[in-house]
């Protein structure tokens, strides 16, 4: 038992990293294949050789989870865990048929590719970046609770100047919400746009303050990111 546990779990070791490796591979395999099936125009004979990649896989991934479980010191800490929750969703559908296909998250499992591979570059990166997140977590929550705001004031706005001459597309003030939504966050899909003066130039207010929803947390991450890599002595 112990050695089954030093090959699945310790990837210090060359069996470990080999079968690491072997995992992370057949999840790439498989989200090609998912790619791959979402073409249009397959052949009977394409779809049949990617449903056998995907009932292998499947197969395997299964394994390796029972597996994990069976060497797992505290079995119901990483069932619950991000990777064995990650693992269950990905090919629980499999089995039940539920029509939900939930391969696409297997990708969140190529984050163990970092451990297989060492690096411990990336690994320093990313808990630099986690700390910089908490020392600003504060800050983000605020500027969240008055983004609320502004989407709020925003829908508002634009269903006063814009209902009583499009009714049909301003409908309401969650309709608005669409709007205030997309135009903060300057995406702007088109489907809803004012036609008045007094909503185009408050559309125009809302696009300015639309820069600052998006500078505002890019500023803050990026100073908390340098101050935590200062006081690290820069690793």
């Amino acid at each position: 038992m112990e050695k089954l546990r030093t090959i699945i779990e310790q990837n210090d070791t060359r069996w470990g990293r080999r079968f690491d490796l072997f995992i992370q591979s057949l999840i790439i395999l498989s989200l090609v294949s998912f790619s791959i099936d979402t073409l249009p125009d397959l052949s009977e004979r394409q779809e049949k050789v990617l449903d056998i990649i995907e009932a292998v896989t499947v197969i395997i991934f299964s394994i390796e989870y029972v597996l994990r479980i069976i060497v797992a010191r505290k079995k119901l800490k990483f069932i619950f865990s991000f990777y064995g929750l990650i693992d269950l969703a990905a090919i629980l559908p499999f089995y039940l048929s539920t029509g939900i296909d939930l391969r696409s998250i297997r990708a969140f499992r190529l984050l163990r590719l970092l451990r297989a591979l060492k690096l411990v570059r990336y690994s320093t990166a990313l808990s630099r970046f986690r700390a910089a997140i908490i020392s600003v977590k504060e800050e983000f929550y605020l500027f969240l609770f008055f983004t609320f705001i502004l989407i709020f004031l925003a829908g508002a706005g634009i269903y006063f100047f814009e209902n009583p001459v499009q009714p049909e597309v301003y409908s309401s003030i969650f309709e608005s919400l669409w709007w205030a939504v997309v135009t903060l966050t300057t995406v702007g899909y088109g489907d809803m746009y004012p036609i008045t003066a007094g909503g185009k130039v408050f559309t125009v207010l809302v696009l300015i303050i639309g820069l600052g929803v998006v500078a505002v947390p890019t500023g803050l991450l990026a100073s908390a990111l340098g101050k935590v890599k200062e006081e690290k002595g820069g690793e």
